[in-house]
């Protein structure tokens, strides 16, 4: 699991440098200018990324202690929370519409759903270590994001329309029915549907 814990820690690492370190940041942008900083920081976010999926792929085919042993049911209720995961996801991405205005943040909202889904769904070393780490990274990150909020360093999403949240159920539905029929076991390895 050497890979795995490297490229989490590298994730952790790059992407809480902004509200733990933000001298640091500070002096990457003036050195590299902003373009820069955001090549290199971009740069070291995927090889974090590249460094967890080996990583993880190679714990998982090296067999892994089994820490609990999740019954059936929250396998179905990791997949419905899956759905409701996707169409956050999706309204992250688009003009603020109620889903957006309400969660002010739907892709940390995404992501969190995202590893409650699967701590419930899985219970080996190597996932409960994948999971728990992403998810209390999104927490702390949006703790510190409300901090931000209230020095007006960051601000809220401001409501446009009602036609996002159609546009994110829609998309968010196609994107799950994607994920859940072949993305899922082409990317992984393991379908989500027995």
């Amino acid at each position: 699991m050497t890979l795995l814990i490297a490229g989490l820690v590298l994730f952790i690492v790059t992407h809480l440098l902004r509200p733990f370190a933000p001298g640091l940041r500070n002096a990457g942008i003036a050195a590299l200018g902003k373009p820069g900083w955001m090549a290199l920081h971009g740069i070291v976010s995927l090889l974090s990324l590249a460094l967890i999926a080996y990583g993880f792929v190679d714990a998982r085919e090296n067999g892994g202690e089994m820490l609990y042993f999740p019954p059936t049911f929250l396998s179905h209720i990791a997949l419905t929370l899956m759905l409701i995961a996707s169409i956050c996801l999706v309204a992250g991405f688009l003009p603020a519409g109620h889903i957006r205005t309400k969660l002010k943040f739907p892709l940390l909202v995404a992501i969190k759903i995202w590893a409650l889904a699967h701590l419930l769904a899985n219970g080996e070393s190597y996932s409960v270590l994948l999971f728990v780490t992403i998810l209390a990274w999104a927490v702390i990150l949006r703790i510190t994001l409300k901090k931000r909020i209230a020095a007006g360093e960051t601000r809220l999403p401001v409501f446009v329309s009602a036609k996002y949240d159609l546009i994110s159920a829609v998309v968010g539905l196609a994107l799950y029915a994607a994920i859940v029929l072949k993305l899922h076991e082409w990317v992984i390895g393991v379908p989500p549907l027995p």
